[in-house]
């Protein structure tokens, strides 16, 4: 595992032991970040059931302001702060050891990107996209990683609206889009 490009290409990570987590491929992490690659410069990002924290590493690399990384397991948080401190990217990074729902009801708005990689099997990226969308800025956007047996709504919570889908073997990608005149229109109708 490795950061792809930016400030700390190349450098590599640690990722926790144990099978709850599952470091995202190289493959992937490239997929997600020429999705949102003009998003990155200058945003607010929340990497969230953090891991090894390498989503939030990648975006702070290629010039996001800063980053919350989330995760309520003490190994990952470890491993999250090596990471960070090993890229030289710890004066832009906050990291939190709480479950992810919890933070979640009591975070602070105006985010721009959010990184969804929860668990698999759990049922846990719809419920967090409820949470989440008041903490969004408009035009935010969630980049949910899954199992690919599972398919995710065109729209979730009240404002995200699905932006597109990608299939990579046994993991998926589905992002979204804040949009609040979807929830406006809903509500006239």
């Amino acid at each position: 595992m490795r950061v792809i490009t930016g400030s700390a290409r190349g450098k590599k990570l640690k990722a926790p032991d144990g099978m709850e987590v599952r470091p995202t491929s190289d493959k992937v992490k490239e997929a997600i970040f020429s999705i949102i690659q003009f998003e990155v410069p200058g945003a607010s990002v929340l990497d969230l059931f953090a891991g090894s924290g390498q989503l939030g590493i990648e975006a702070l690399s290629r010039g996001a302001s800063h980053c919350v990384f989330v995760d309520k397991s003490p190994s990952s948080l470890a491993v999250v702060r090596q990471n960070v401190e090993s890229a030289g990217l710890i004066h832009s990074s906050r990291i939190l050891g709480l479950d992810a729902m919890d933070y979640l009801k009591t975070a602070k708005s105006g985010l721009d990107i959010a990184f969804l990689d929860p668990p698999y099997r759990k049922g846990l990226i719809l419920p967090a996209l409820e949470l989440l969308e008041s903490k969004m800025n408009e035009g935010g956007i969630a980049v949910c990683e899954h199992e690919s047996e599972i398919q995710l709504p065109e729209n979730a919570g009240g404002c995200f609206r699905l932006l597109k889908r990608y299939r990579y073997g046994t993991v998926s990608v589905t992002t979204y889009i804040k949009d609040s005149s979807q929830s406006e229109e809903s509500e006239r109708n």
